[in-house]
């Protein structure tokens, strides 16, 4: 087990995301998600999580590893056409991770997601953390428009879910 990363998460309340992500960033970013989602036919959600379990810590589960379980519980991966993108939000580790579903294997490059959370996370360095969900938010759309023309259906909720 990382200690450094330990001490983060134990010494990191999942309050404090509260006082970043107040009830009108969260309206923010439900509105950026339901704006880009007319532009294309994807899904978009978005999940911060303040801090992992001691157990989870234990285990040594990486801000990827939980990212993966939180798109699997929110079921991002049930759309029709195989194409929900999950922008998880770790915020003891300071980490973003996109996780996007299959429909998307032949068509995006995990550099291209990659390229989205490297952008992400040097605004969260910059201490502009809605900024970067905004943006972040902007860019998966604008990627998914490439691929998957909009339609008039929303299969997944847009609320951000606070873990």
């Amino acid at each position: 087990m990382n200690m450094a990363r330990a001490l983060r998460h134990l010494v990191t309340p999942s309050w404090t995301v509260r006082r970043v992500f107040d009830d009108a960033a969260l309206l923010a970013v439900e509105q950026a998600i339901a704006a880009t989602e007319r532009i294309h036919g994807g899904e978009i959600r978005f999940a911060i999580e303040g801090n992992l379990s001691p157990a989870e810590l234990w285990s040594g589960v990486t801000p990827r590893q939980r990212a993966v379980q939180v798109f699997a519980h929110l079921g991002v991966w049930d759309t029709a056409a195989n194409n929900g993108v999950l922008i998880y939000l770790s915020w003891a580790d300071r980490d973003v991770e996109i996780v996007a579903d299959r429909g998307y294997n032949d068509r995006v490059s995990a550099q291209q997601w990659t390229d989205i959370c490297a952008s992400m996370e040097r605004r969260f360095a910059a201490r502009q953390p809605l900024q970067a969900v905004l943006a972040g938010i902007a860019a998966v759309g604008k990627l998914i428009a490439e691929h998957y023309p909009a339609v008039d259906r929303n299969e997944l909720p847009d609320h951000p879910v606070m873990l």
